[in-house]
């Protein structure tokens, strides 16, 4: 009763009643918040999701928007004709007040049945969990719209299509050897671009070489599921940034040319790490799993003691950002992440980058491999 009651009081001030418009009544304009129903909806063009961050609900992946109910709740959107607009709340009390108060749709977050009885939940048949999405009580057809819709099978198949696009079967590439020619030296077919795109970044050309074999293994043909394409990986939206145009993401120095500016975007958001060889494994950290996220990491790791400004320091506090007591905590601004992707893509170029100078690997850094678990513990925070 206190949760209806608080609410009521949050949404007070958005009950004011409209001035009438001079040529009549907006059919979408209702005086009723719960009166904007199924029918409303697909005129507007538009079903409106509130969630949480998290790797079953929603998250940003590499410019692309992850999470299997956030999946199935597209899917919904799709069956209706319309597009999703995804609203990301910080915990279950604001998500019960923005959809009592109408300004969204429906919670996409599995809640429990009995938390209040100011929602209908929306049942799916044979589910155990306890749990559902929830519309408010007025939205009499998007319910029953979503009770028809909202399954468990349907729900394990987004589950099985996220594990699918996060797996390497969805990336199209040709995998081709490391090294070129290792007594001549040669790493790649892409040697002298390397050379070239690295010259502004003060970069190492090798380590450039090192990246871009993580990335493609060298072919530059290579497609993720994502939309990355090229040498590099360049995402759409990324190329658009960057100025690279879109019928030029397979060409080979194109595609260099474009991530050695990205990198050199990266690098002037972190000079405040003085030293350069921390300062790579930041950029390169960022290239793949986002600046926010890093930076989220980064004030985790300062606000514990820790030298945010050490990479050692900061990995461990990346791939915490996959556990909700670090990604729900007040100082991280950008949610979830798979944490331990970041981490060991910038070992892996920083191992690669030994070999190809012939210096012999030694296993220094921060590891997030398949053992990552026993590796973890070796830095416990």
């Amino acid at each position: 009763m206190a949760m209806v009651l608080l609410l009521a009081a949050a949404c007070g001030a958005h009950h004011e009643a409209p001035p009438d418009a001079p040529w009549g009544e907006d059919p979408l304009a209702l005086g009723d918040d719960d009166a904007f129903d199924l029918e409303q909806i697909e005129a507007a063009g538009e079903l409106i999701m509130l969630t949480l961050s998290g790797p079953e609900t929603y998250y940003d992946y590499r410019g692309r928007q992850l999470g299997a109910h956030y999946m199935l709740a597209q899917h919904f959107a799709d069956s209706l004709g319309v597009r999703l607009r995804v609203d990301i709340c910080r915990d279950t009390t604001e998500l019960l007040s923005k959809l009592k108060c109408g300004d969204a749709d429906l919670i996409a977050v599995p809640l429990p049945r009995t938390l209040t009885d100011s929602l209908h939940f929306c049942t799916a048949p044979g589910d155990t969990t306890g749990t559902a999405w929830a519309v408010g009580n007025g939205k009499v057809h998007l319910a029953q719209a979503l009770d028809d819709f909202y399954t468990p099978a349907r729900l394990a198949d987004a589950r099985r299509e996220e594990a699918f696009l996060l797996s390497k079967k969805s990336v199209k590439r040709r995998v081709f050897s490391p090294m070129l020619n290792r007594q001549g030296g040669v790493i790649s077919h892409y040697d002298q671009l390397f050379m070239k795109y690295s010259q502004p970044l003060r970069w190492d050309w090798r380590l450039m070489a090192a990246q871009c074999y993580q990335e493609s293994t060298f072919d530059p043909k290579a497609t993720s599921w994502a939309g990355a394409k090229g040498l590099m990986q360049i995402m759409p939206s990324t190329a658009d940034h960057l100025g690279l145009s879109r019928d030029k993401m397979y060409d080979p120095e194109q595609s260099i040319a474009a991530a050695a500016k990205y990198l050199g975007e990266l690098e002037a958001k972190f000079t405040d790490i003085a030293d350069r060889r921390e300062r790579t494994s930041f950029v390169l950290a960022s290239y793949n799993g986002g600046y926010h996220h890093i930076r989220d990491a980064m004030a985790l790791a300062q606000r514990d003691g820790r030298d945010h400004h050490r990479w050692q320091h900061v990995a461990p506090y990346v791939l915490n950002l996959s556990q909700s007591k670090y990604y729900q905590d007040p100082l991280v601004k950008h949610g979830y992440m798979r944490g331990s992707e970041t981490v060991d893509y910038v070992q892996k170029i920083h191992e690669r980058w030994q070999s190809y100078r012939g210096v012999p690997t030694r296993g220094a850094g921060f590891h997030a491999t398949p053992q990552k678990a026993k590796r973890a513990n070796k830095y416990k925070l």
